[in-house]
């Protein structure tokens, strides 16, 4: 039990909690207040360090830059290499494991040690690795690096230890798959080809074992020659010298011809027999000259696949690429060539690769194929081939993540349990049909669904303004509905007014979401700053859209201190101005024509049918002013139990009653404020603001150090240059001024520049330095601004928002509160945007005796105001009576941009918003039972018994984290979290049955603190922050768990909890499960006899050291790999996992012993009945003459 003392009020710089010169807690602006008697609070906390640690779970989506595609016919499972090291591998539904080479270098190659349980990835580095895939947690076994000659082909023949290796100078080496150790058996190049050949037949780009005799080894060169070598007497049995470079080659099974592919878009055939010139040549889709002339040259066919069945006598062959140039805008095809009928498949994405998946491992066996996996630049499909149609499969991996770039995500854990199957029916309804019937091939491995699960779902918002609800429970990730915010706009045409300039942009583009689980109201932000409200109904519905207009403009544009403007030499001349300036005339025009009180998009006026789903009832626009584009919304919060809406941007703050559909509140955010302004702020001319524009720039580049510079945060300094942010427009608020009297004024927005940029997702953000030099900024200077300071973030509880400053007074007048401690610099901001909101019970007001209705509102200054709600309790009375909405004169302070708030009890409980049960809106009338709201409300009277304390509030910034007893207003813990950074992201999560602060700050590092007493519980350097991709989509949920968009297509998730750390070893899948090899074909004697049967050798007599000797060191390094039992355990970690391996180690020995007594008792009674059988043949023939036989 730990005791907490209560503080006073930190007014003075005295009190240990108030850090820095700026007050941290008042009620009115400035105003010392009375004292508060220190009085105990005992809150008992459970939370400890060795309650945290970092860690992985599962990586969701399509591998990105997909590079390799292997499979395993027997384990049935699939591996995708990528270029940035990764390694995916996957199985059945729930079985999907990846894999990171440390160098970071691309996989060029991946082979699977067919049913061993292993895979050999070879990489851009020229390292050869084997990776160990009996465990949940693969690891490297061994690693061989070549240091003298490139790879370019490997070839591991099936049941083999012995790797070929082809290289860039065309040699072909052998490596020990056991020991990982280059024999001394190398194929030369220059013994490969003739010796009166004068040129190099360049790289290896194929290697393959003769399906007839292992003991022939077909080496393919680029240069277009073809070599049989005779491993056993160590020289070519033929040679193949063709004009045009091959790409591929492929055997028929019977191994007496073999299919290449080439650059000119031909396929050649070659009979052993005589290889002098090809049995055939074929251009698939060349056109045919009529004198006889070769057909014109095509498109290179990268690959070629030549397969038999056994229905029919004409095989299969399949390739990609190989059409005509004519054809240049088609898609990328994959051609299926099956006796005389040819079928092209076009692709939406170039192809990488492609595997043919057939019946048998065995390449002298009938192939049997019965699908095509095709893996494209950024999709992974499956053809079916037992189907005439080749329909493909469904695919059950959440593969399509990306089909739109990913611009937001919202992840919501322990979720009610009714909601996933609901989402579920109404997604299953709209899904698309034509596909196989047949069962996903890919069934490999196992998964079974841990016993300590909970409903997870996680949202993602898209740049085409579509909304993804994913089914996330037990690392797992399904899609259950997929809703269009589009379908609620008419659609913008061309040459029409303000829809010319928005035609190519992405207008709907989704900026956050706000959803409530409980009352499964839901809330999405557009980039055209507007939003959408949704209600759930499991019926049709054809209904009006509701659409309200907000004029929401800072009028008083620009703000100085007094004292700011008292020492500013040059400024005084023109203290004749008066500090109000007049609005512009109604008939100010703008470079683009004027355009005032209309919105970004029109909603449809008349009644749409909507289906089962999220239905729309209200659009929340802002309007333009002016001439000037609304400011995107930066914050936006909903409570189901009050009926409001709120939603702030840089300029100001609307509250909207979406019962009653009218605006309640739409006020500037100093406005706000009222008397309680804690900086005095007054207006600036224009004339002056352009005049100390630029000596404050001068200032800031020449007083500020470089290393704090790189501490600056999203709100200290705004992007220099380019806005990169994914849903960027310039944030302007006001009227712009035509040259009158007072002189010129600073443009805030070009002529030519249109209010949309084409809407960037968290995937494909870049971050570019500015190319103009009248800016003021060093290139160094701007480049930390990009990195730090590109995106400002506000989050509610469960979401994320992401707004830009670009302008040149948000430069120009930067928050600098973090660096120094002068109440000044705060007052150079501009704007000052909202940043969060959020809807609680509290009470607003130091007098206040017991919580009520509030809404909490954050700002980019570091201040908290708290806005008093009336509401009416009466059912009735609250769809008739307004909503009574007045700032409470509340302010509290922060160093940094305002993230996050919390509210819990006395207790150290979190309290809960209040929420209204759902109801479905649209279901049928019951006149026995009127349909009334029921409302839930978790204040802090009915959660504690000691209500006379009150309760208190948390408060995170960018810097520090607070926590207040309301209503006392006072401060009892401070945290400043980070100096050097600042936070991107920040959540109060359930963790352990307690709750913690979680944040996630610029520099990578995770952090949690302890509630109330802000104690330090973890601060790992988790992340480095290299993409701002990252830092956007970043989000914290109950459980101990968090995500982010680890590459533009995938979903990283990962855990800060140690418990489910030691548990995640149940919640994987095993890549690896004993199936018994199938057993080869007995081809007959007859067949055997006439030399159709293969030929096996022994490859330890010709690769092995005895035979061949060592192979030079200075060649290639063997490096042992941290994948062997310690390895092994440590990448498993947990007791967990080493009973679970040993269990199967247990298994596997066991099973391979009780096989291998069976054998034996087979060959002793074999022995038997062969000695008995013989005895009894000699007594017979003992007696006989020799004429008698």
């Amino acid at each position: 039990m730990k005791k907490f003392r209560k503080v006073l009020d930190g007014l003075t710089t005295s009190s240990p909690v108030n850090v820095g010169s700026a007050p941290v807690c008042s009620s009115t602006a400035g105003t010392p207040t009375a004292a508060v008697t220190p009085r105990e609070i005992e809150v008992q906390e459970t939370l400890v360090s060795e309650n945290f640690q970092i860690c992985k779970t599962v990586r969701h989506g399509f591998p990105y830059q997909p590079t390799a595609l292997a499979f395993d016919p027997v384990q049935k499972i699939l591996a995708i290499g990528s270029r940035s090291g990764g390694v995916r591998i996957l199985g059945r539904p729930g079985v999907d494991c990846f894999c990171q080479h440390e160098s970071g270098a691309a996989v060029l190659q991946l082979q699977f040690l067919i049913n061993e349980g292993a895979l050999v990835t070879a990489c851009a580095d020229d390292t050869l690795h084997l990776w160990n895939l009996r465990q949940k947690r693969p690891a490297i076994l061994h690693s061989l690096k070549f240091n003298r000659e490139r790879i370019t082909f490997c070839h591991l023949p099936f049941q083999s230890k012995w790797l070929y290796v082809g290289t860039e100078r065309g040699n072909t080496h052998i490596v020990n798959i056991e020991s990982f150790v280059l024999s001394g058996y190398v194929i030369m190049w220059n013994k490969a080809i003739e010796l009166s050949t004068k040129t190099h037949p360049g790289p290896v780009v194929h290697l393959s074992d003769s399906p007839k005799d292992e003991g022939r080894l077909l080496i393919g060169f680029e240069s277009g020659t073809v070599v049989q070598w005779d491993l056993r007497v160590k020289k070519a049995d033929f040679r193949i010298y063709y004009d045009e470079a091959i790409h591929s080659v492929s055997w028929h099974h019977e191994g007496k011809q073999f299919m290449c592919s080439h650059s000119d878009g031909s396929l050649t055939t070659w009979n052993l027999r005589n290889t002098s010139k090809p049995f055939q040549v074929t251009f698939p889709h060349g056109k045919a000259q009529r004198d006889g002339k070769k057909p014109e040259s095509c498109k290179p066919i990268l690959k070629v696949e030549y397969k038999t069945t056994r229905n029919s006598s004409e095989p299969f062959v399949i390739f990609s690429g190989g059409l005509s140039y004519d054809k240049a805008s088609r898609r990328p095809t994959l051609t299926i060539m099956h006796g005389k009928s040819i079928t092209v498949l076009e692709m939406d994405h170039p192809i990488v690769d492609f595997l043919v998946l057939c019946e048998t491992p065995y390449p002298n066996e009938v192939q049997e194929p019965y699908a095509v996996a095709v893996l494209l630049e950024k999709d992974f499909i499956l053809v079916d081939l037992t189907q005439s149609s080749f329909p493909i499969f469904e695919n059950p991996y959440p593969m399509d993540i990306h089909e739109s770039p990913v611009t937001c995500t919202a992840y919501f854990a322990d979720c009610p349990p009714d909601i996933i199957p609901v989402l579920y029916s109404i997604g299953a309804k709209h899904k698309k049909q034509g596909y196989s019937h047949k069962e996903w091939p890919v069934s490999g491995g196992t998964w079974t669904l841990g016993a300590q699960t909970y409903p997870e779902i996680i949202i993602t918002g898209h740049a085409d303004g579509s909304i993804k609800f994913w089914d996330a429970t037990a690392i797992t990730l399904q899609m259950l509905y997929k809703l269009k915010t589009s379908k609620v706009f008419e659609k913008p045409k061309a040459g029409e007014g303000r829809g010319a300039e928005m035609v190519e942009e992405d207008p709907y583009a989704v900026q956050m979401v706000s959803w409530c689980p409980q009352s499964r109201l839901f809330c999405v932000v557009g980039i055209s700053a507007h939003v959408i409200l949704y209600r759930l109904s499991k019926h049709d519905a054809t209904t009006e859209i509701v659409s309200l207009e907000v004029r929401l403009q800072c009028d008083v544009e620009d703000v100085l201190s007094p004292c700011e403007a008292e020492s500013t030499p040059g400024l005084s001349d023109q203290s004749s101005h008066s500090p109000q300036q007049a609005p512009a005339s109604p008939g100010s025009v703008t470079p683009e024509g004027l355009r005032d009180s209309i919105p970004c998009l029109k909603v449809k006026n008349r009644p749409v049918r909507m289906p089962p789903g999220y239905q729309a009832e209200l659009v929340v626009q802002l309007l333009w002013v002016d001439g000037e584009p609304p400011q995107q919304i930066t914050s936006v919060d909903i409570n189901s139990a009050y009926g409001l809406l709120a939603l702030g941007n840089c300029n100001g703050l609307a509250v909207v009653d979406y019962l009653q559909k009218s605006i309640l509140l739409c006020m500037s955010t100093l406005e706000l404020y009222g008397s309680s302004d804690p900086y005095q702020r007054l207006t600036r001319s224009p004339r002056k603001n352009r005049q100390f524009t630029q000596g404050l720039t001068e200032l800031s580049d020449n007083q500020v150090p470089l290393e704090l510079e790189r501490s600056r945060s999203p709100t200290s300094d705004h992007v220099n240059g380019h806005c990169t942010s994914p849903t960027s427009q310039p944030c302007v608020a006001g009227k712009p001024r035509v040259p009158g009297p007072e002189g010129p004024r600073l443009s805030r927005r070009g002529p030519g520049r249109p209010p949309f940029r084409k809407a960037q997702s968290a995937a494909c953000m870049e971050i570019s330095l500015p190319v103009s030099h009248t800016e003021g900024y060093a290139s160094k200077r701007a480049m930390l601004q990009q990195l730090h300071g590109v995106s400002m973030y506000s989050h509610d509880e469960h979401h994320a928002t992401m707004y830009s400053w670009s302008e040149k007074e948000s430069r120009e007048n930067s928050f600098s509160r973090s660096r120094s401690s002068s109440v000044s610099s705060i007052d150079r901001e501009t704007k000052e945007a909202v940043t969060t909101l959020r809807f609680m019970e509290s009470c607003a007001r130091k007098a206040d005796t017991a919580p009520a209705p509030s809404l909490w509102v954050g700002t980019s200054l570091g201040v908290v105001l708290v806005i008093g709600l009336s509401i009416p309790a009466d059912e009735e009375e609250r769809l008739d009576e307004p909503v009574a909405v007045a700032p409470s004169g509340t302010v509290l302070m922060l160093k940094g941009s305002v993230l996050t708030f919390g509210s819990l009890d006395c207790g150290g409980s979190l309290i809960p918003s209040p929420y209204e049960v759902w109801r479905d809106p649209h279901a049928p009338e019951d006149p026995d039972r009127p349909r009334k709201r029921k409302l839930v409300n978790f204040s802090p009277s009915s959660s504690q018994e000691v209500a006379g304390d009150g309760h208190l509030a948390v408060v995170c910034s960018e810097r520090q984290a607070k926590v207040f007893l309301m209503p006392a207003q006072t401060c009892l813990f401070v945290h400043n979290i980070t100096e050097s950074s600042f936070v991107l992201r920040s959540d109060v999560v359930s963790v352990c049955n307690s709750v913690c602060l979680a944040c996630f700050c610029a520099n990578g590092h995770v952090m949690t603190l302890s509630l109330p007493s802000l104690r330090p519980l973890l601060d790992v350097n988790y992340l480095p922050l290299t993409d701002m991709r990252i830092a956007r989509t970043f989000c914290f949920t109950n459980g101990g768990q968090a995500l982010y968009l680890s590459t533009p297509t995938e979903i990283q998730r990962i855990t800060y909890s140690q418990e489910m750390c030691d548990n995640l070893q149940e919640f994987l899948g095993e890549l690896f499960t004993p199936v018994e090899t199938p057993e080869a074909q007995n081809r007959g004697f007859l067949k055997g006899f006439f030399g159709g049967n293969a030929q096996t050798f022994d490859r330890e007599e010709l690769f092995g050291e005895a035979a061949a000797g060592k192979a030079s060191r200075s060649l290639a390094q063997h490096i042992p790999g941290p994948g062997g039992m310690e390895g092994m355990k440590a990448a498993a970690g947990g007791v967990v996992g080493d009973l679970a391996r040993a269990r199967i180690a247990l298994d596997e020995r066991g099973q391979r012993l009780g096989e291998l007594e069976e054998r034996t008792a087979l060959m002793m009674s074999s022995a038997e009945a062969f000695s008995k059988h013989a005895h009894e043949l000699m007594l017979k023939c003992k007696d006989k003459k020799w004429y008698q036989f």
